[in-house]
């Protein structure tokens, strides 16, 4: 557990870890509440022009200086495909069109879901946006060095029609 998650969410009472439902999880000391986490959702689009797909430059800790696929966090409330389409915009200066849903991705120990979209170009300019250091296309058989594993294994499926 880390520092802010150590009160409970109904009474304030401390949380203690326990076993239950066959996992470690925090319960409240004082109501016996158990505390569920949920995941954080982020969503990734492959943009393709002429052969190629859009990457960024991250520019944020976790990766810095390495390459994705544009994309970033859900916030609560938002669409997930007006999420996909407001972070390549934010990140890339371009306007898309969300298409398929291609799959949701999951790692053990990860509390990050991404969900990985098609996406059309529509309009904008392509630019770095705050969080991106560049912004270019790439053949999928010549990457960058990546952000992210699971990027080049969602290209591969993509690029083969798996999703």
């Amino acid at each position: 557990m880390t520092q802010q998650d150590r009160f409970c969410p109904a009474c304030a009472a401390a949380l203690e870890v326990k076993e239950v439902f066959g996992r470690e999880r925090p319960v409240c000391s004082s109501c016996n509440r158990i505390v569920f986490y949920d995941p954080k959702v982020a969503v990734i689009c492959i943009v393709p022009r002429e052969g190629k797909v859009l990457m960024i430059r991250r520019g944020t800790d976790v990766g810095y200086g390495l390459w994705g696929l544009p994309g970033g966090y859900v916030d609560r409330g938002e669409v997930v495909e007006g999420a996909a389409a407001r972070e390549v915009w934010e990140e890339t200066g371009l306007e898309v069109e969300v298409g398929e849903l291609l799959g949701l991705y999951s790692e053990s120990g990860n509390p990050v879901m991404v969900a990985a979209y098609t996406a059309r170009e529509t309009g904008g300019t392509l630019k770095a946006g705050p969080e991106a250091l560049e912004v270019g296309y790439f053949s999928v058989d010549q990457l960058p060095e990546l952000a992210f594993p699971r990027d080049r294994d969602i290209l591969g499926r993509w690029q083969n029609g798996l999703g």
